[in-house]
């Protein structure tokens, strides 16, 4: 996951690009940050402490609002896969509707990013705004954002590590509920647990907490799992998850104070 933010800095201004070792440090405390407060948040975060290294701050928040929209079209893609093949879960038609604002959403960012026209007309729905300080911000990030059409190496190559995230993540909770004995088919974890991801990311709770827990008892529920086990494997996923996290806060904890102050808001 830290590498596919790392490879979408290659879309910073020349010779703006921080060590690679204070580029780590900044994802893994973001990590870290994310599990005490609801994801924009995070986001925010890692975007204002690479900004705090000398990089222009719409560049840093375009280099994480992309990172963002293909972890999103990775989860897309692979719950679309694998819901043709779980036809037996009770809420499929739920998960497709989920699945295709996802991928619109996705397919909006990409049309900005990519074509000359849906850019010039998402510059006018700027030009609407009423702030002039929120118009030149926007269209910074617009023009910061857009240069990613020039380099379609770095975003098939971080499309593809998203895909492998979200394989992970789905046998990850496929092992979870096997030790819990949910024995629900693998298929089934693959067309649900993107969906759950998804709506993980739905800033309304600290770390998805709470909605976590609905969307598996639904989801998963439709498949046959009972709540209380359901609501054990939200519970483990998210755990597994945290501690996962546990480096970010080690290195801030103890690493270099300078280097903390760098990347600490003011």
């Amino acid at each position: 996951m830290a590498m596919r933010w790392i490879d979408l800095l290659v879309a910073l201004t020349p010779g703006s690009r921080p060590p690679f070792s204070r580029v780590l440090r900044i994802f893994f405390v973001s990590s870290f940050v994310s599990n005490f407060v609801p994801s924009v948040a995070a986001d925010m975060y890692r975007a204002y402490a690479l900004a705090r290294c000398d990089v222009h701050l719409a560049e840093s928040t375009a280099s994480v609002l992309m990172d963002r929209v293909l972890g999103v079209l990775s989860m897309v893609i692979v719950g679309a896969c694998a819901l043709p093949f779980a036809p037996d879960l009770g809420v499929a038609r739920g998960l497709t509707v989920a699945l295709f604002i996802a991928f619109v959403a996705c397919a909006a960012a990409g049309g900005v990013v990519f074509s000359e026209r849906a850019g010039a007309a998402f510059l006018r729905l700027i030009n609407l705004l009423p702030f002039n300080a929120v118009r030149r911000a926007a269209e910074s990030l617009t023009a910061a954002v857009r240069r990613y059409a020039r380099h379609h190496g770095a975003l098939a190559r971080v499309l593809l590590m998203s895909i492998a995230v979200q394989v992970i993540r789905v046998i990850q909770a496929w092992c979870l509920g096997e030790a819990l004995g949910l024995q629900l088919p693998l298929l089934i974890y693959f067309a649900a647990i993107p969906v759950i991801l998804l709506i993980m990311q739905v800033p309304v709770t600290i770390n998805g907490l709470g909605t976590t827990q609905v969307a598996f008892v639904t989801l998963l529920g439709a498949g046959g799992a009972d709540a209380a086990r359901a609501t054990a494997l939200s519970l483990l996923f998210l755990a597994l998850g945290l501690i996962g996290t546990l480096p970010g806060g080690i290195i801030y904890a103890f690493g270099d104070h300078s280097e903390r102050n760098r990347a600490q808001p003011s």
